[in-house]
Parts: structure tokens; C-alpha cells; sequence
């Protein structure tokens, strides 16, 4: 059996949902090629002799991409069994079917695609009897990245001194023990995470240092979910790798609740801290169920600076609940913190997305203000009451999207950002804080491929 897995996007990261698979179907005896198609062509020789063609959607615009891809896979192959594996694949299975998929594999997916391939092989051709859905535990295996692009080509660590590294991606977990409303892994885990085994995670690491690594990014939903397991992990990477830096997402209420660890991660090596803030309305935060405040946030902020961490807090700052002045509200509070240059550009732009099967719509507010889902934008479509923040949403975004041409400091965007809510307020007149103005004071490592959905 030849077997062909698709990645249309991921963050700039060189595919985990590729690597792991490939090891556990080739362990089956499968004939394995990995196509990344945010850095190379597709190659349609490989998928022209492919009996399975399987597409890896981790996240919402690799799944856009996917819909867009499956009418040119199946020219090259009418005949090949087509399969959509990865968060997105069961929260949008109506829609995949209607593509052409035989085979939709939601949560722990190696398994399901193992057992797929071998009932394929003996000949089965039923409707699918592999889990739609699995979140049964499996016993990892060692990621295979050997037929992927090389980390050269994929992020960097810029260090904001001119020097930058060459970065690796790995997953220490699965799923996530919060139930956030927005959040995508929620509808399929369901508050539930899972461990990859310390020993694979470290050779996992091994390997991509061994291919060039300096920096490794770990990309479980809150790296803090199982600390026992996070900690355990970074003190051996650290004795192994006593020079390799790493970056980790957790969430706020993590941090507060787990700040007498923060210091093991900086002595570790762990460069920054990403953390999904969303909005800073304590009424949004307890519609999205983000388990934080306000408040909460701020001493996150000083907690972080005083383990010597950076923080990279996101946001989802255009909601249906937030007004021009609110907006401004944000903008103040991150020039307040001295966030600025932590916080990438899109960032400021980001607009809510409501997917299928979103914990959102449990919420009648919610509910009623959402049109037909798009499946086109793969979302249900919302309007704000005001006007005036769409228009400010959609110039936000034209001019963080346009930002890179002009080779423009986050300070200098944000400084754009601010003059553009202040032309929408129609009269909220809030002078540009004076410190905005003038040269970051210290340098803000992050990542050449910014986080986002």
C-alpha cells in the first residue's frame, strides 16, 4: 500500500501531524510520502501512484487550504481512498464528505489510520469502521521525519540582536483539560489531554538537533496541563541540551497557579511564554470560559517578568462584545504593561471565529446572532451592532497584512494601529503614549511565523 499525507499549513512549523504518522504507518510496512505544501509543490507523481491520499488539518486555515487542494488531488487520482485527519477533520465532516471523504479521523489519529490502511490492504471496502472519533491512549512512537522538507526551510527565532536559530517542533501532549468556549480542541477532547512519552518527546528533539535545531518549540495546547510531566521533561532536555532554548504555550490561570515553577523554566532554557489573554473584558473572558481576568493577566505579566520569561500574550480582540472604546482600552493596557514588542502584529487584528461545533453556540446570545454556517469561510458568520468596529477590524488587518513590505517595527504598526482606533472613535481622542515613540529598551526573542488560528 502507498500512502500519501498532506500538510497545507502549520504555522510555519515542520509537521508534527506529518512525522507521527509516517513512523507508526511505516512500522506497519506502508510505503510513506509526506507533502508539506506551505514549503514545496505538489507532487503529483507520488499522488497519481497513491492508494491512500490523507490530509493532516490541525487548524482552521489548513483546513481552507485542504478544500481548495481535494479537487486537484482527485483529478490526479479519481481512484484513490481520500482520508482528512486532525482537529478540524471531525469538526467539519459534513462538508468533507460532500468533498469526497471516505475517511474522517478525529483526536488520537495514528491508530485510526493504521487500521485503516490495514483494512484497505486485506481489501475492505465498508463504510468506515474506524472511530470517528478517538481519544483512546496509544503508546507514541519516535516521530519519522525523514522525507520532509529540511527545518532550514521552515520559522526562525529572530533574537532581536540580528542572530537568529534554526527551530524544531515537537508535542510533549494532546487535548487539553480546559474547556474554553472558542477553543477548537474542545469540541474533540472534550477536557481531556493526553501524555507523549517523556522518552519519545527527547529523541524526537535528539533528531532535529542532530538535523540543525537551536530552538525548540513545543506545541501542546497549555504545556502546563500535566506539570509533573512538563517539568520533568525541560530538566532533561536541559541536561542533554544544556544550550538548546525552547518556547511553550500555557494558560494564564497555569501560570498563577503553577508560578513557583516559572523559574525552572527559565533555567532551562525556555526563551518565551505564549499565552492565549483573548480579551481583557472580564464580561467576554466569562463568555469565552477562559478561566482568567483582568487581573489576572496583570499579575501574570509580573510574574513572568520577574522569573525572567518573556510573555507573548495573544488576543482575539474583535468579538461581538467589544466597542471602538474597548479597543482602545486594549491598545492602552499593552503600552501600559510594556507589551508592545511582545505582541505580534496580527495579534491586534485577529477577529473571532466561530467553527463547527463550537462551545459558543451552547450560548443563546451566541446562537442568535450567528447567521447559516459559511462553508466557504468554514465559520458562522457574525456582524457587529457598531459598524464601526468591522471597519476597523478589516483596517487593522489590510494594514498589519501590508506591515512586512514596509519593513515596519512592531512599534511602528502598533503606533498605526493606534491612529486608526483613534479615527474610528470619533472623538476618544487618546495621544500615542510617548514611550511607543522611542527605541525598545530591551531586545524581544519570537518567532518569524506568528501564532494564530
Amino acid at each position: 500500500m502507498r500512502v500519501v499525507l498532506i500538510s497545507t499549513y502549520e504555522l510555519g512549523r515542520q509537521p508534527f501531524g506529518l512525522a507521527s504518522p509516517a513512523a507508526w504507518l511505516r512500522a506497519a510496512g506502508v510505503h510513506v510520502a509526506c507533502l508539506d505544501l506551505a514549503v514545496e509543490q505538489l507532487n503529483e507523481e507520488a499522488v497519481g501512484a497513491a492508494d491512500v491520499v490523507a490530509f493532516y488539518l490541525p487548524m482552521h486555515t489548513a483546513t481552507r487550504i485542504a478544500t481548495r487542494v481535494v479537487p486537484r488531488i482527485k483529478a490526479l487520482n479519481p481512484g484513490a481512498h481520500l482520508c482528512f485527519y486532525g482537529l478540524y477533520a471531525s469538526m467539519n465532516a459534513a462538508l468533507l464528505r460532500r468533498l469526497g471523504a471516505d475517511t474522517i479521523l478525529g483526536g488520537e489519529f495514528e491508530t485510526g489510520l493504521v487500521r485503516l490502511l490495514t483494512r484497505l490492504k486485506e481489501g475492505g471496502r465498508s463504510p468506515q469502521p474506524e472511530p470517528f472519533v478517538s481519544l483512546d491512549k496509544q503508546r507514541f512512537l519516535v516521530p519519522d521525519r525523514s522525507g520532509l522538507a529540511p527545518l532550514e526551510q521552515y520559522a526562525r527565532l529572530e533574537l532581536g540582536d540580528g542572530r537568529s536559530r534554526t527551530v524544531g517542533y515537537t508535542e510533549a501532549s494532546r487535548g487539553c483539560k480546559h474547556l474554553c468556549r472558542h477553543c477548537p480542541v474542545v469540541p474533540v477532547y472534550q477536557g481531556q489531554f493526553r501524555i507523549v512519552e517523556r522518552e519519545v518527546v527527547l529523541e524526537d528533539i535528539r533528531r532535529q538537533v542532530a538535523a540543525g535545531a537551536e530552538h525548540i518549540t513545543f506545541g501542546d495546547p497549555d504545556f502546563f496541563n500535566g506539570i509533573k510531566h512538563a517539568l520533568g521533561l525541560v530538566r532533561a532536555l536541559h541536561a542533554e541540551h544544556p544550550h538548546l532554548t525552547y518556547d511553550v504555550t500555557i494558560k494564564i490561570e497555569h501560570l498563577l497557579r503553577h508560578a513557583e515553577h516559572l523559574g525552572v523554566l527559565s533555567e532551562t532554557g525556555c526563551l518565551f511564554v505564549t499565552s492565549a489573554v483573548e480579551s481583557i473584558d472580564d464580561h467576554v473572558l466569562a463568555i469565552l470560559d477562559k478561566g482568567h481576568t483582568l487581573e489576572d493577566f496583570s499579575r501574570a505579566v509580573h510574574l513572568c517578568s520577574e522569573a525572567e520569561l518573556v510573555l507573548h500574550p495573544t488576543f482575539v480582540p474583535f468579538t461581538p462584545w467589544i466597542s471602538v472604546e474597548g479597543y482602545q482600552d486594549l491598545l492602552s493596557l499593552i503600552a501600559e504593561l510594556d507589551l508592545v514588542d511582545h505582541v505580534a502584529p496580527i495579534q491586534l487584528a485577529i477577529r473571532l471565529l466561530i467553527p463547527a461545533g463550537s462551545k459558543l453556540l451552547e450560548v443563546p446570545e451566541v446562537h442568535r446572532m450567528v447567521g447559516p454556517f459559511d462553508e466557504a469561510a468554514l465559520v458562522y458568520p457574525w456582524r457587529h451592532p457598531d459598524p464601526r468596529v468591522d471597519q476597523l477590524q478589516a483596517d487593522v488587518a489590510a494594514l498589519v497584512q501590508a506591515a512586512p513590505t514596509r519593513g515596519e517595527s512592531r512599534r511602528q504598526v502598533f503606533a498605526h494601529v493606534w491612529l486608526l482606533a483613534e479615527r474610528a472613535s470619533h472623538g476618544s481622542h487618546r495621544p500615542l503614549p510617548p514611550a511607543i515613540q522611542a527605541p525598545a529598551r530591551v531586545t524581544i526573542p519570537y518567532l518569524t511565523e506568528p501564532w494564530y488560528c
